[in-house]
């Protein structure tokens, strides 16, 4: 039996959500989502490790999801009360698909593993839990009394 959330992973998921709110990694995560266009990593390993503002928010970013996806996926953080409330990273896993191959072969090959993993595993939850709302909505309008039709011929 899956484990019960508990207050300390309504205080760490709080405390994930204050760090969010950092108005550096504000602008970091607002600047991936909106600004950064994704490219092979052959284009960008040229900036990474340049210390310009958009190599910093490109690490910070991808950083601190890495950082949530570890503390999901290794059970510190309970994962659905996670995958409840936010989809932020599973955006954001779209913006690094065409680069993390070639990153991988560069940095190493588990380079944003917790990440990626993070972002399977939130699918699979959503999957689940909205195949079965649909069952539960299904059985909910089999359950509900045919309305009278209006009768043919009077008005």
């Amino acid at each position: 039996m899956p484990r019960k959330p508990t207050h300390a992973d309504a205080e760490l998921l709080l405390r994930l959500y204050e760090i969010r709110r950092d108005p550096e990694l504000r602008r970091a995560r607002k600047w991936f989502l909106t600004e950064f266009k994704p490219r092979p990593w052959d284009e960008l390993k040229s900036t990474y490790l340049s210390h310009t503002d958009e190599d910093r928010w490109f690490r910070m970013t991808i950083s601190y999801w890495e950082m949530v996806g570890a503390l999901v996926n290794r059970g510190v953080l309970h994962d659905e009360l996670y995958f409840d409330h936010t989809g932020e990273h599973v955006v954001t896993w779209e913006k690094c698909k065409p680069w993390i191959e070639g990153a991988r072969a560069t940095i190493r090959p588990a380079y944003l593993h917790h990440f990626e993993t993070l972002v399977t595993n939130h699918l699979a939850y959503r999957a689940r839990t909205n195949a079965a709302a649909a069952k539960k909505q299904a059985a909910a309008a089999k359950k509900q009394p045919a309305r009278p039709r209006a009768k043919a011929g009077k008005r």
